[in-house]
Protein backbone atom coordinates (compact mmCIF):
# COMPACT_ATOMS: atom_id res chain seq x y z
CA UNK A 1 0.00 0.00 0.00
CA UNK A 2 1.06 3.56 -0.96
CA UNK A 3 2.69 5.74 1.99
CA UNK A 4 0.89 8.49 1.16
CA UNK A 5 2.79 11.73 1.95
CA UNK A 6 1.27 14.67 -0.52
CA UNK A 7 -1.36 16.13 2.38
CA UNK A 8 -0.43 19.54 0.99
CA UNK A 9 -1.62 18.68 -1.93
CA UNK A 10 -4.87 17.29 -0.94
CA UNK A 11 -5.59 14.87 1.80
CA UNK A 12 -5.20 11.27 1.55
CA UNK A 13 -7.26 9.03 2.87
CA UNK A 14 -10.34 10.87 3.80
CA UNK A 15 -12.21 10.13 7.24
CA UNK A 16 -14.73 7.35 6.89
CA UNK A 17 -17.42 9.34 7.48
CA UNK A 18 -16.67 11.39 4.65
CA UNK A 19 -16.96 8.14 2.61
CA UNK A 20 -20.35 7.03 4.04
CA UNK A 21 -21.86 10.92 3.87
CA UNK A 22 -20.99 10.88 -0.23
CA UNK A 23 -22.01 7.16 -0.66
CA UNK A 24 -25.58 8.07 1.35
CA UNK A 25 -26.63 11.48 -0.05
CA UNK A 26 -25.85 10.25 -3.45
CA UNK A 27 -27.70 7.37 -3.41
CA UNK A 28 -31.08 9.18 -1.61
CA UNK A 29 -30.82 12.86 -1.79
CA UNK A 30 -28.79 14.14 -4.80
CA UNK A 31 -30.97 16.92 -5.76
CA UNK A 32 -30.69 20.46 -7.49
CA UNK A 33 -30.66 22.85 -4.56
CA UNK A 34 -33.47 25.19 -4.45
CA UNK A 35 -35.31 27.35 -2.00
CA UNK A 36 -39.18 27.03 -3.39
CA UNK A 37 -38.36 23.51 -4.99
CA UNK A 38 -39.57 19.73 -4.19
CA UNK A 39 -38.49 18.08 -0.98
CA UNK A 40 -35.34 16.92 -2.58
CA UNK A 41 -34.28 20.52 -3.68
CA UNK A 42 -34.92 21.58 -0.39
CA UNK A 43 -33.19 18.90 1.49
CA UNK A 44 -30.67 19.59 -1.05
CA UNK A 45 -30.74 23.20 0.12
CA UNK A 46 -30.38 22.74 3.78
CA UNK A 47 -27.56 20.82 3.68
CA UNK A 48 -25.50 23.70 1.83
CA UNK A 49 -26.64 26.06 4.54
CA UNK A 50 -26.01 23.44 7.01
CA UNK A 51 -22.18 23.36 5.76
CA UNK A 52 -22.02 27.06 5.86
CA UNK A 53 -23.03 27.30 9.43
CA UNK A 54 -20.14 25.01 10.18
CA UNK A 55 -17.64 26.93 8.36
CA UNK A 56 -18.69 30.30 10.46
CA UNK A 57 -18.45 28.71 13.76
CA UNK A 58 -14.96 27.35 12.29
CA UNK A 59 -13.62 30.33 11.20
CA UNK A 60 -15.70 32.62 13.36
CA UNK A 61 -17.02 34.61 10.30
CA UNK A 62 -19.69 37.59 10.60
CA UNK A 63 -22.63 35.39 9.09
CA UNK A 64 -22.51 31.94 7.18
CA UNK A 65 -24.21 33.10 4.17
CA UNK A 66 -20.64 35.22 3.86
CA UNK A 67 -19.65 31.92 2.84
CA UNK A 68 -19.35 31.39 -0.93
CA UNK A 69 -19.13 27.61 -2.13
CA UNK A 70 -16.40 27.46 -4.83
CA UNK A 71 -14.35 24.62 -7.03
CA UNK A 72 -11.22 24.94 -5.13
CA UNK A 73 -8.96 27.51 -3.68
CA UNK A 74 -7.57 28.59 -6.75
CA UNK A 75 -11.11 29.53 -8.20
CA UNK A 76 -11.89 31.67 -4.51
CA UNK A 77 -9.17 33.47 -4.80
CA UNK A 78 -9.56 34.25 -8.47
CA UNK A 79 -13.12 34.84 -7.56
CA UNK A 80 -11.83 37.57 -5.40
CA UNK A 81 -8.86 39.37 -6.88
CA UNK A 82 -11.06 39.76 -10.44
CA UNK A 83 -14.07 40.73 -8.62
CA UNK A 84 -12.29 43.34 -6.62
CA UNK A 85 -9.23 44.99 -8.24
CA UNK A 86 -10.01 47.99 -10.71
CA UNK A 87 -7.60 49.69 -13.08
CA UNK A 88 -5.38 51.53 -11.05
CA UNK A 89 -4.90 49.75 -7.93
CA UNK A 90 -1.87 48.70 -6.84
CA UNK A 91 -1.10 45.31 -4.53
CA UNK A 92 1.15 43.95 -2.24
CA UNK A 93 2.17 40.31 -1.72
CA UNK A 94 4.76 37.95 -1.12
CA UNK A 95 7.32 35.62 -2.64
CA UNK A 96 5.87 33.01 -0.74
CA UNK A 97 2.74 32.81 -3.09
CA UNK A 98 1.46 30.50 -4.85
CA UNK A 99 0.71 30.44 -8.23
CA UNK A 100 -3.12 30.81 -7.77
CA UNK A 101 -2.40 34.28 -6.40
CA UNK A 102 1.10 35.12 -8.21
CA UNK A 103 -0.76 34.68 -11.82
CA UNK A 104 -3.70 36.43 -12.05
CA UNK A 105 -1.70 39.53 -10.52
CA UNK A 106 0.57 38.90 -12.94
CA UNK A 107 -1.39 38.69 -15.59
CA UNK A 108 -3.39 41.71 -14.35
CA UNK A 109 -0.07 43.65 -13.91
CA UNK A 110 1.19 43.05 -17.37
CA UNK A 111 -2.41 44.42 -18.90
CA UNK A 112 -1.41 47.18 -17.74
CA UNK A 113 -4.44 47.34 -14.80
CA UNK A 114 -2.71 47.35 -11.67
CA UNK A 115 0.72 47.34 -10.18
CA UNK A 116 2.05 45.16 -7.64
CA UNK A 117 4.77 45.16 -4.60
CA UNK A 118 6.08 41.81 -3.23
CA UNK A 119 7.58 41.71 0.17
CA UNK A 120 10.12 39.29 0.14
CA UNK A 121 10.38 36.41 3.18
CA UNK A 122 13.43 36.01 5.33
CA UNK A 123 15.94 33.23 5.38
CA UNK A 124 13.58 31.01 7.50
CA UNK A 125 10.83 31.62 5.62
CA UNK A 126 8.39 34.48 7.37
CA UNK A 127 7.29 38.01 5.75
CA UNK A 128 7.58 40.90 8.34
CA UNK A 129 4.80 42.89 8.92
CA UNK A 130 7.06 45.77 8.62
CA UNK A 131 8.17 45.27 4.84
CA UNK A 132 4.00 44.88 4.37
CA UNK A 133 3.16 48.33 6.27
CA UNK A 134 6.43 50.15 4.21
CA UNK A 135 4.95 48.79 0.40
CA UNK A 136 1.75 50.46 1.09
CA UNK A 137 0.67 53.25 -1.17
CA UNK A 138 -2.17 55.73 -1.34
CA UNK A 139 -2.97 53.59 -4.29
CA UNK A 140 -3.12 50.36 -2.22
CA UNK A 141 -6.32 48.86 -2.72
CA UNK A 142 -5.72 45.01 -1.59
CA UNK A 143 -2.92 43.34 0.58
CA UNK A 144 -2.78 39.18 -0.34
CA UNK A 145 -0.35 37.13 1.59
CA UNK A 146 -0.68 33.30 2.44
CA UNK A 147 -1.49 31.97 6.01
CA UNK A 148 1.09 29.22 5.58
CA UNK A 149 4.00 28.64 3.04
CA UNK A 150 3.18 25.29 1.00
CA UNK A 151 6.71 25.09 0.02
CA UNK A 152 8.09 25.96 3.74
CA UNK A 153 5.56 25.27 5.63
CA UNK A 154 5.78 28.37 7.73
CA UNK A 155 2.79 30.42 9.19
CA UNK A 156 2.41 33.63 8.71
CA UNK A 157 1.66 36.69 11.02
CA UNK A 158 -1.55 37.31 9.65
CA UNK A 159 -2.80 38.66 12.68
CA UNK A 160 -0.18 41.18 12.85
CA UNK A 161 -0.67 42.09 8.92
CA UNK A 162 -4.20 42.62 9.70
CA UNK A 163 -4.19 44.97 12.25
CA UNK A 164 -1.78 47.30 10.43
CA UNK A 165 -3.93 46.96 7.02
CA UNK A 166 -7.05 47.78 8.74
CA UNK A 167 -5.27 50.74 10.69
CA UNK A 168 -4.80 51.46 6.49
CA UNK A 169 -8.38 50.85 5.54
CA UNK A 170 -7.15 48.13 2.84
CA UNK A 171 -8.72 45.33 1.80
CA UNK A 172 -7.25 41.94 3.61
CA UNK A 173 -7.01 39.00 1.42
CA UNK A 174 -5.65 35.45 3.15
CA UNK A 175 -4.64 32.17 1.30
CA UNK A 176 -5.74 29.60 3.86
CA UNK A 177 -5.44 27.08 1.00
CA UNK A 178 -2.37 25.17 3.84
CA UNK A 179 -4.07 26.56 7.46
CA UNK A 180 -7.69 25.83 7.12
CA UNK A 181 -8.20 22.73 9.26
CA UNK A 182 -5.12 22.88 11.07
CA UNK A 183 -4.45 26.53 11.96
CA UNK A 184 -7.01 28.10 14.24
CA UNK A 185 -8.31 31.54 11.84
CA UNK A 186 -10.55 33.69 13.57
CA UNK A 187 -12.00 36.15 10.64
CA UNK A 188 -12.74 38.71 13.02
CA UNK A 189 -10.00 38.92 15.21
CA UNK A 190 -7.68 39.13 12.59
CA UNK A 191 -9.58 41.27 10.73
CA UNK A 192 -9.68 39.01 7.34
CA UNK A 193 -11.84 40.60 4.85
CA UNK A 194 -11.30 37.58 2.21
CA UNK A 195 -10.50 34.40 2.90
CA UNK A 196 -10.58 32.00 0.60
CA UNK A 197 -9.69 27.86 1.44
CA UNK A 198 -10.02 24.41 0.11
CA UNK A 199 -12.43 22.04 1.41
CA UNK A 200 -10.08 18.84 0.01
CA UNK A 201 -6.93 19.52 2.23
CA UNK A 202 -7.03 19.77 6.01
CA UNK A 203 -10.54 19.99 5.92
CA UNK A 204 -10.50 16.25 4.85
CA UNK A 205 -13.23 16.66 2.07
CA UNK A 206 -13.26 15.53 -1.36
CA UNK A 207 -11.87 17.21 -4.70
CA UNK A 208 -13.70 20.14 -6.29
CA UNK A 209 -14.41 22.10 -3.08
CA UNK A 210 -13.78 25.43 -1.40
CA UNK A 211 -14.90 28.48 -0.66
CA UNK A 212 -14.74 32.27 -0.23
CA UNK A 213 -15.32 33.93 2.59
CA UNK A 214 -16.83 37.91 1.70
CA UNK A 215 -16.90 40.41 4.44
CA UNK A 216 -19.21 43.08 4.40
CA UNK A 217 -16.35 45.66 3.70
CA UNK A 218 -15.93 44.10 0.45
CA UNK A 219 -17.84 44.50 -2.75
CA UNK A 220 -16.75 42.60 -5.20
CA UNK A 221 -18.04 41.98 -9.13
CA UNK A 222 -19.52 38.32 -9.71
CA UNK A 223 -17.33 35.91 -11.33
CA UNK A 224 -20.07 34.06 -12.76
CA UNK A 225 -23.79 34.12 -13.25
CA UNK A 226 -26.63 32.11 -14.03
CA UNK A 227 -28.93 30.49 -12.17
CA UNK A 228 -29.22 30.80 -8.09
CA UNK A 229 -31.95 28.22 -7.88
CA UNK A 230 -34.43 31.04 -5.91
CA UNK A 231 -34.66 34.38 -7.98
CA UNK A 232 -35.18 33.80 -11.40
CA UNK A 233 -37.48 37.16 -12.11
CA UNK A 234 -34.19 39.00 -11.77
CA UNK A 235 -32.45 40.63 -14.94
CA UNK A 236 -28.91 40.31 -13.53
CA UNK A 237 -27.30 38.33 -10.44
CA UNK A 238 -29.19 39.05 -7.57
CA UNK A 239 -27.37 40.79 -4.55
CA UNK A 240 -28.27 38.46 -1.85
CA UNK A 241 -25.59 36.58 -0.55
CA UNK A 242 -24.34 33.62 -1.34
CA UNK A 243 -26.32 33.11 -4.96
CA UNK A 244 -25.00 36.90 -6.06
CA UNK A 245 -21.62 34.87 -6.47
CA UNK A 246 -22.99 30.98 -6.70
CA UNK A 247 -24.54 31.28 -10.12
CA UNK A 248 -24.66 27.99 -11.17
CA UNK A 249 -25.06 24.32 -9.44
CA UNK A 250 -23.01 24.13 -7.17
CA UNK A 251 -21.37 20.66 -6.04
CA UNK A 252 -23.73 19.76 -3.62
CA UNK A 253 -22.14 16.31 -3.26
CA UNK A 254 -18.85 17.61 -2.91
CA UNK A 255 -20.36 19.88 -0.08
CA UNK A 256 -22.08 17.07 2.25
CA UNK A 257 -18.78 15.13 2.25
CA UNK A 258 -16.86 18.89 3.35
CA UNK A 259 -19.34 18.89 6.09
CA UNK A 260 -18.36 15.64 7.79
CA UNK A 261 -14.78 16.34 7.21
CA UNK A 262 -15.35 19.70 9.27
CA UNK A 263 -16.93 17.22 11.65
CA UNK A 264 -13.82 15.17 12.25
CA UNK A 265 -11.83 18.37 12.28
CA UNK A 266 -13.41 19.55 15.33
CA UNK A 267 -13.93 16.21 16.81
CA UNK A 268 -10.75 15.49 16.60
CA UNK A 269 -9.15 19.53 17.22
CA UNK A 270 -7.49 22.02 15.00
CA UNK A 271 -4.97 22.39 17.50
CA UNK A 272 -4.22 18.67 17.89
CA UNK A 273 -4.15 17.74 14.40
CA UNK A 274 -1.26 20.37 13.49
CA UNK A 275 0.56 18.94 16.70
CA UNK A 276 0.32 15.24 15.20
CA UNK A 277 1.57 16.33 11.65
CA UNK A 278 4.28 18.90 12.58
CA UNK A 279 5.82 16.27 15.11
CA UNK A 280 5.85 13.65 12.01
CA UNK A 281 7.97 16.20 9.96
CA UNK A 282 9.90 17.07 12.56
CA UNK A 283 11.29 13.57 13.06
CA UNK A 284 11.81 13.74 9.21
CA UNK A 285 13.95 16.71 9.99
CA UNK A 286 15.67 15.49 12.47
CA UNK A 287 16.82 12.58 10.62
CA UNK A 288 17.43 14.44 7.27
CA UNK A 289 20.20 16.57 9.34
CA UNK A 290 21.69 13.74 10.83
CA UNK A 291 22.11 11.74 7.95
CA UNK A 292 24.22 14.95 6.31
CA UNK A 293 23.00 14.40 2.83
CA UNK A 294 20.90 16.67 2.38
CA UNK A 295 19.43 20.57 2.48
CA UNK A 296 16.60 21.44 4.84
CA UNK A 297 14.39 24.26 4.24
CA UNK A 298 12.25 26.21 6.67
CA UNK A 299 11.86 27.07 9.78
CA UNK A 300 13.22 24.41 12.56
CA UNK A 301 10.32 26.26 15.12
CA UNK A 302 6.92 24.29 15.52
CA UNK A 303 5.16 26.23 16.65
CA UNK A 304 5.12 28.57 13.73
CA UNK A 305 5.14 25.78 11.06
CA UNK A 306 2.48 23.41 9.55
CA UNK A 307 3.31 19.90 8.52
CA UNK A 308 5.56 20.22 5.29
CA UNK A 309 8.79 20.21 4.93
CA UNK A 310 10.69 20.41 1.94
CA UNK A 311 14.45 19.48 1.09
CA UNK A 312 16.95 18.15 -1.54
CA UNK A 313 19.75 15.74 -1.71
CA UNK A 314 23.34 16.79 -2.54
CA UNK A 315 23.82 13.80 -5.21
CA UNK A 316 20.10 13.04 -6.39
CA UNK A 317 17.94 15.46 -8.00
CA UNK A 318 14.35 16.09 -6.60
CA UNK A 319 12.29 14.91 -10.04
CA UNK A 320 14.70 11.77 -9.80
CA UNK A 321 14.19 11.16 -6.10
CA UNK A 322 10.32 11.84 -6.49
CA UNK A 323 10.51 9.48 -9.04
CA UNK A 324 12.56 6.42 -7.32
CA UNK A 325 9.99 6.74 -4.46
CA UNK A 326 7.07 6.84 -6.02
CA UNK A 327 8.14 3.80 -8.24
CA UNK A 328 10.50 2.37 -6.25
CA UNK A 329 9.51 2.43 -2.63
CA UNK A 330 5.61 3.12 -3.34
CA UNK A 331 6.08 6.63 -1.13
CA UNK A 332 4.27 9.67 -2.61
CA UNK A 333 5.65 12.74 -2.19
CA UNK A 334 5.73 16.07 -4.55
CA UNK A 335 8.95 17.05 -6.28
CA UNK A 336 9.42 20.37 -7.80
CA UNK A 337 8.21 23.75 -8.25
CA UNK A 338 5.16 23.46 -5.94
CA UNK A 339 3.21 26.27 -8.03
CA UNK A 340 5.37 28.86 -6.27
CA UNK A 341 8.06 29.93 -8.51
CA UNK A 342 9.39 32.86 -6.58
CA UNK A 343 10.07 31.15 -3.18
CA UNK A 344 12.16 28.89 -4.97
CA UNK A 345 14.18 31.28 -6.85
CA UNK A 346 14.31 32.79 -3.79
CA UNK A 347 15.86 30.16 -1.87
CA UNK A 348 18.14 28.80 -5.35
CA UNK A 349 16.41 25.97 -5.84
CA UNK A 350 14.69 27.19 -9.23
CA UNK A 351 14.15 25.50 -11.55
CA UNK A 352 14.73 21.56 -10.06
CA UNK A 353 12.51 22.49 -7.10
CA UNK A 354 12.41 20.80 -4.14
CA UNK A 355 11.66 17.25 -2.79
CA UNK A 356 8.21 18.33 -0.59
CA UNK A 357 6.62 15.68 1.92
CA UNK A 358 3.50 16.81 3.61
CA UNK A 359 1.83 14.90 6.56
CA UNK A 360 -1.53 14.20 7.09
CA UNK A 361 -3.78 13.03 10.11
CA UNK A 362 -3.18 9.40 9.13
CA UNK A 363 0.37 9.35 8.49
CA UNK A 364 2.59 7.32 11.07
CA UNK A 365 5.71 7.62 12.81
CA UNK A 366 6.34 4.35 10.62
CA UNK A 367 5.50 6.03 7.57
CA UNK A 368 8.21 8.88 8.37
CA UNK A 369 11.00 5.96 9.37
CA UNK A 370 10.26 4.15 6.42
CA UNK A 371 10.64 6.72 3.99
CA UNK A 372 13.80 7.53 5.64
CA UNK A 373 15.42 4.17 4.76
CA UNK A 374 14.59 4.48 1.34
CA UNK A 375 15.96 7.74 1.08
CA UNK A 376 19.06 6.09 2.58
CA UNK A 377 19.03 3.44 0.25
CA UNK A 378 18.64 5.80 -2.96
CA UNK A 379 21.55 7.99 -1.61
CA UNK A 380 24.01 4.65 -0.77
CA UNK A 381 23.25 3.98 -4.41
CA UNK A 382 24.09 7.08 -6.50
CA UNK A 383 27.10 6.91 -4.11
CA UNK A 384 28.18 3.67 -5.45
CA UNK A 385 27.52 4.72 -8.75
CA UNK A 386 29.43 7.72 -8.83
CA UNK A 387 32.27 5.47 -7.38
CA UNK A 388 32.25 3.33 -10.44
CA UNK A 389 32.07 5.63 -12.90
Amino acid sequence: MTIYLDNAATSFPKPEAVYRALDNFARTCLANPGRAGHKMALAAERELDRVRHALNRLFDGEAPERFVFTLNCTDALNMALKGLLQPGDHVVTSNLEHNSVSRPLRALQLAGQIEVTRVVADGSGFVDPGDIRRALRPTTRLVVLTHASNVLGTIQPIAEVGRLVREHDVIFLVDAAQTAGVVDISIRSMNIDLLAFPGHKSLLGPTGTGALYVGSRVHLRPWREGGTGGDSASETQPREFPYYLEGGTPNVLGIVGLGAGIEYVVARGVDNLRRHEVALVERLRRRLLDLGQFQVFGSDDPERTVGTLSFRALTVSAPEMGAILDQAFDIAVRPGLHCAPYIHRTLGTFPEGTVRVSTGPFNTVEDVDRLVEALQEIIASASLAAVRK
